[in-house]
């Protein structure tokens, strides 16, 4: 960020650990006072007191409480996921609403709280924190990308009404990302399939990979910190493919 973006404010949900944690650090090293919301509380904690910011103890499945909020934030980070693998016809109903609750619904409610104030002031940066599988499938994830694909449709509408506005909506994209959600991912496929965890990350993960290693957090936080700044005010509604050639 320039000079004059030193004082932004910046709420990063799920930014507790992995992905969320990463942009919470690279945000404030810009100079953005972060406030990092997550569930566990105490790990949100921690992330804010090594970033300078503040934590915010939030469960993103009470939508009540996000339906009368007000944020008065420069910069959003829609972050926070979860994920559950199984058939669709086996898959749990009550799993597939939490996921579309956490995961398209949150983030519409807090992007519904954080759009008055960035109206007012003329700027805003929305950061959508999707997944390839926001533009693809896979078998087994249907509430997953059903989400994501939702996701990516909430970001491009946000991006077309707050562009007169000084506001920007884009999706980041990753592919699998050395996080805990992604190493148990690697356990469950493992117990799934009946191979090992290394066959699974070989022959299923990065099978259509040219860069055959996991995304580090951080490289994804530096995609999205370049997206909070004033370098990227012309850029909105797009999707951002960070996934080592996976969909080339």
């Amino acid at each position: 960020m320039t000079a004059d973006s030193s004082r932004r404010r910046a709420l990063v949900t799920g930014g507790a650990g992995g992905v969320g944690a990463a942009c919470a650090r690279s945000l404030a090293a810009q100079g953005a006072y972060v406030i990092v919301a997550d569930r566990d509380a105490s790990g949100a904690a921690a992330v804010a007191a090594e970033v300078g910011g503040e934590s915010w103890a939030i469960d993103l499945t009470d939508t009540a409480e996000l339906e009368s909020l007000t944020l008065d934030v420069d910069i959003l980070v829609n972050n926070a996921g979860i994920q559950s693998i199984s058939p669709i016809e086996d898959f749990d109903p009550a799993a597939f609403r939490l996921i579309m609750t956490v995961m398209l619904e949150a983030p519409f409610l807090l992007i519904r709280a954080a759009l008055p104030h960035m109206y007012e002031q003329g700027f805003g940066r929305i950061i959508n924190m999707s997944s390839v599988h926001g533009l693809r499938a896979s078998p087994f994830k249907s509430a997953y990308v059903a989400a994501k694909h939702g996701l990516e449709g909430l970001s491009k509408v946000t991006a077309r009404e707050g562009g007169a506005h000084g506001v920007t909506s884009n999706c980041v994209n990753p592919g699998y990302v050395r996080t805990a959600l992604v190493e148990g991912q690697i356990a469950e496929q493992a117990a799934r399939h009946g191979i090992s965890e290394a066959q699974v990350l070989a022959d299923v993960m990065l099978a259509k990979n040219a860069i055959k290693r996991l995304i580090e957090p951080q490289e994804v936080a530096g995609l999205v910190a370049w997206l909070a700044s004033d370098q990227a005010t012309m850029v909105t509604g797009a999707s951002y493919v960070m996934d080592g050639g996976w969909t080339t």
